[in-house]
């Protein structure tokens, strides 16, 4: 990304929305805009295959592995407005583990691209599922979105909640309802 360019357009914006873009309070605006979208969008940059592979580790264990509660922030890809909340991760091990850390990492780097809820979802749950070959991965995402909020059908209360759940998770009602339990879902 050229900061440039994003600075480039970011004042083009504001000429276009504000009656005076050149008061004091706009004036490093678009150096601060291009600033805060890199820094938003920097997941682009970080390659997940590298993320969970540095910390790949052989292990005798099968019992179901959870990390919850992970918080994420994100833009989303049609309005380039926030939205952002808790990532709920599980997999059933498969002779591999993974650090416990790259989990949140790997959260992060999909969360910090433009969005939407759904893909973020399935990509991390995929990239897990290839990278460890777990007998199965699961995983919730529960956001909020400002889209939903400041614009459009002004929901202040909604949330979405989206789910992808692979293998032993998908195949296995009971298997789903632990990991649910674990999460405190019903």
């Amino acid at each position: 990304m050229s900061s440039e360019s994003v600075e480039a357009a970011v004042a083009e914006i504001l000429r276009a929305i504000d009656p005076e873009p050149g008061r004091e309070g706009l004036e490093r605006t678009p150096t601060r805009v291009a600033r805060a979208l890199a820094y938003m969008t920097r997941g682009y940059a970080e390659d997940p295959k590298t993320v969970i592979n540095n910390a790949l580790f052989t292990e005798q264990y099968s019992e179901m592995i959870v990390v919850r509660d992970i918080d994420f922030y994100s833009l989303c890809e049609h309005h380039i407005l926030p939205f952002f909340g808790k990532a709920h991760v599980a997999y059933l091990p498969r002779n591999h583990i993974v650090g416990i850390s790259k989990i949140a990492r790997l959260v992060e780097v999909f969360a910090r691209r433009l969005q939407v809820q759904e893909r973020m979802t399935t990509q991390i749950a995929k990239t897990i599922e290839e990278h460890l070959k777990p007998l199965g991965v699961a995983v919730v995402l529960e956001g909020e979105h400002l889209c939903m909020r400041m614009r459009g059908v002004e929901k202040p209360n909604s949330f979405v909640v989206t789910s992808a759940m692979l293998g032993g998770f998908r195949s296995n009602q009971e298997t789903r309802a632990e990991f649910m339990n674990l999460i405190g879902r019903r």
